[in-house]
């Protein structure tokens, strides 16, 4: 019984397939992870800058 559990384990380890799409998956993973990181720190900065434009376009 624990051959097969670490005959089929072995077979897991030595498996490839999807490892591509996995790759891909945590780069847009961390791509949106530091999308978020870097608006949340330039929201006020970002806002300010909307509401100087708003303000110098209406009468």
């Amino acid at each position: 019984m624990f051959l097969n559990l670490f005959n089929y384990l072995n077979e897991l380890k030595n498996d490839e397939r999807g490892q591509g799409m996995v790759e891909y998956a945590l780069i847009i993973a961390l791509v949106a992870i530091l999308l978020v990181g870097g608006l949340t720190a330039l929201q006020g900065g970002i806002g300010a800058t909307l509401t100087s434009i708003t303000n110098t376009l209406t009468p």
